[in-house]
């Protein structure tokens, strides 16, 4: 006769399948487990005698599963937090990576905090970027562009549960979608990876377009960094974040369109991840 397991027995089990698939099987684990019975994770201690329903347990078997199999955590769960904002996430757009909070904390750095700006995040996917920046700045008159349809479905909804209704959402292909359009300035976080790159294959759930741009993983940079400065004020700031081994093509590239003040800065790891420049040329 099966033995019905405690909430404490089967996390201890999870965190044993999950141990060659995660670099955090522990919280995955539990972030999935507190997903399923819908209660805070750290309630899963204080309650790690209860006993676990039938179909909690298959529901959770299910979950591991399928991120055993590679599917991302915040898929399963629906949200990913991210500048401390709760983001609803799906496969229709790229998971919010901790390092990208580094790009938001540099860009809010380029202005005075009270003054006017208009700023344009490129790629915004979730929202992520673009959100943030709203959430500290609430007086900026914020774009956010993406080429997929269904990110910017997301991204919407991620900006009216936050009450964060000022962002303009544009589709289209980079600049395309904000024609004649100036900015002070404009963020974004490109796709760099280059199409050989072996990492691909352990981020196959996720939007291959929001990854891979081409055979270097320049390639997204390159466009941006080249149409920049026609959607520049005077004085206007492009910050990007890229790979940790990409920092000196971006400033080479960044230098030969016209940017001054170049500088790349660490992500929270101490990884070089953040490129932007001035521009002043016109």
């Amino acid at each position: 006769m099966n033995t019905v397991p405690t909430i404490a027995e089967t996390v201890k089990n999870a965190v044993r399948t999950l141990q060659a698939h995660s670099e955090s099987p522990r919280l995955d684990a539990e972030l999935l487990l507190a997903k399923v019975l819908a209660l805070p994770r750290s309630a899963l201690i204080a309650r790690g005698n209860d006993l676990i329903a039938e179909p909690d347990e298959r529901a959770y078997a299910d979950m591991i599963s399928r991120r055993a199999g590679g599917m991302p955590v915040a898929y399963l769960t629906g949200i990913r937090e991210f500048w401390s904002l709760p983001l609803q996430v799906s496969p229709a757009v790229l998971v919010p990576r901790p390092e990208t909070e580094s790009l938001v904390e540099h860009a809010l750095a380029l202005l005075p905090r009270d003054a006017p700006c208009a700023a344009l995040d490129l790629g915004t996917g979730s929202g992520a970027i673009a959100l943030s920046l709203a959430h500290e700045r609430p007086h900026w008159a914020i774009t956010a562009v993406d080429i997929s349809a269904a990110a910017l479905e997301v991204a919407a909804r991620n900006a009216e549960h936050l009450k964060l209704a000022r962002i303009q959402w544009r589709l289209g292909n980079w600049f395309d979608a904000v024609p004649g359009e100036r900015f002070q300035v404009i963020v974004a976080n490109p796709p760099y990876l280059a199409a050989s790159d072996p990492a691909l294959a352990t981020l196959a759930a996720e939007p291959a377009i929001a990854l891979a741009a081409g055979p270097t993983g320049l390639e997204a940079f390159g466009a941006i960094i080249r149409q920049a400065p026609r959607h520049l004020h005077a004085r206007g700031w492009l910050a990007l974040e890229h790979g940790i081994t990409q920092a000196q093509d971006i400033a080479q590239m960044l230098a030969a369109h016209g940017f001054d003040s170049i500088r790349t800065y660490p992500d929270f790891s101490g990884r070089p991840r953040i490129t932007l420049g001035v521009h002043t040329q016109h």
